[in-house]
């Protein structure tokens, strides 16, 4: 297969020239592509017109602390006064062509449209993901879900496309038929969340499919915070004998991140698309590099439906500096580390979804699990319900070791009890493995 014309990645390593370009050099893109977009927002886009409204703020070397937060519930808001698409639209109605909505995790379902050149700039980014994992025209790419009104693996799939590569939707099939269409078609690419590739490898275990004996060589991950689990990557690179790579985005600003072939365990902020802040939840303060926080996001080339200085929920450790892949874009280490409301206090620690997933993955005998939260102050309860592979395993002594692995390193206790084996729903999508009562 070859590139469509009117794309030509810059190399096989880099899809942007921007990619190996120095810091300052970036950030001065940045600001020019922000300059452009405040322009038009404060031209046509009534939403933000309204929150930029006797602001003095200069692009070029302004303090973006000066340009106010955009938070989800505003958003919500917006469209509920005006629905149904509410007023973040830089262009007539008309001239849109995309329609996508959030997946409501977090909250009431957000409407987003996008015109064909935003969405050819989020084809962009979803390259540049591909072409950093080596990715490319002589690939076929499994898309295994069905496909619904978020903006999820859509973009990829037309990403992939445009880069010329052989693009494969399995959705409406069993996850049987899916690995069935990876031996038929010789797929090199599986495009999927970390948990349906678990799943997936449950399934081709229990028929006697030798995963790491196929044909697929790399799996782009997104959706959680799994591909960035150091068990979870390493629990899945093992069943298919393939490359993880991790990604993270959201219908809302797109797909944003990326990880390179040549330092796993974190994410390269897309800049060319994204101008990135990371603040204190808390004071809503810029933290220093290096230092936990709120990642927050300005969009600068979707102008259509834009976002400026949009406050995600992720919580993440952002680094600068050159990578030994050659890029100097900002990377977020160890990934997407959690979301800041789904973060919870037992005694005094605080602890992350993902890190009762950590300890769980290193179990071979847990096949599943549920995590419950009831919050009571400083006295919250954890449940947690384990599934083990088979009903061979004792159930009983496997609840006491992760229990006390959860206590050891976590520093609390939490209820471990077993549940039969096949009970627990399995995801193609985001898992819901959290609950807070």
């Amino acid at each position: 297969m070859t590139v469509s014309a009117d794309l030509q990645p810059y190399s096989e390593r880099y899809f942007s020239p921007l990619e190996c370009m120095p810091s300052d050099t970036v950030t001065l893109a940045q600001r020019q592509s922000l300059r452009y977009l405040l322009d038009s927002v404060r031209g046509s886009n009534a939403f933000y017109r309204r929150k930029l409204d006797g602001i003095d703020f200069e692009p070029d070397a302004g303090d973006l602390a000066l340009l106010p937060f955009t938070t989800r519930a505003e958003l919500q808001k917006d469209q509920e006064a005006h629905p149904p698409y509410g007023t973040n639209l830089t262009e007539p109605v008309e001239d849109y062509r995309r329609f996508h909505q959030t997946s409501g995790t977090h909250g009431r379902p957000m409407r987003w449209l996008d015109t064909p050149d935003s969405w050819q700039a989020l084809t962009d980014c979803w390259c540049t993901i591909f072409t950093a994992a080596g990715v490319g025209a002589s690939d076929r790419i499994l898309f295994p879900f069905s496909f619904g009104p978020f903006l999820g693996f859509w973009v990829a799939f037309d990403g992939a496309s445009r880069l010329g590569a052989m693009v494969i939707p399995a959705g409406g099939t069993s996850t049987l038929g899916r690995l069935q269409m990876i031996a038929e078609n010789a797929v090199t690419v599986v495009c999927c969340t970390p948990t349906y590739a678990l799943h997936m490898a449950e399934v081709a275990a229990g028929h006697g499919i030798d995963l790491a004996a196929s044909t697929v060589k790399s799996l782009i991950v997104a959706g959680e915070p799994g591909g960035n689990i150091p068990e979870v990557r390493a629990k899945i690179e093992k069943a298919w004998g393939a490359r993880l790579f991790d990604h993270h985005g959201m219908t809302e600003v797109g797909p944003v991140s990326f990880e390179c072939h040549e330092k796993p365990g974190g994410l390269h902020i897309n800049e060319e698309h994204y101008l990135a802040e990371v603040i204190d939840p808390s004071t809503l303060q810029a933290v220093p590099d290096g230092t936990p926080g709120e990642l927050v996001l300005t969009t600068l080339l979707r102008k259509a439906s834009p976002l400026i200085r949009y406050r995600t929920g992720d919580q993440v450790i952002l680094t600068r500096g050159k990578c030994a892949c050659g890029r100097y874009y900002a990377r977020l280490e160890g990934g997407i580390l959690g979301r800041v409301d789904d973060m919870f206090t037992v005694r005094g620690n605080n602890v992350f979804p993902s890190a009762v997933e950590a300890i769980l993955r290193r179990f071979d005998e847990v096949a599943e699990f549920r995590l419950t939260v009831f919050d009571r102050g400083p006295l919250a309860a954890v449940q947690l319900e384990v599934e083990p592979v088979s009903a061979t395993i004792d159930a009983r002594s496997l609840c006491e070791k992760v229990s006390r692995t959860i206590h050891d390193e976590l520093h609390f206790k939490a209820g471990v009890t077993p549940v039969e084996v096949g009970s627990l729903p399995r995801f193609e999508m985001k898992a819901k493995r959290f609950v807070r009562k």
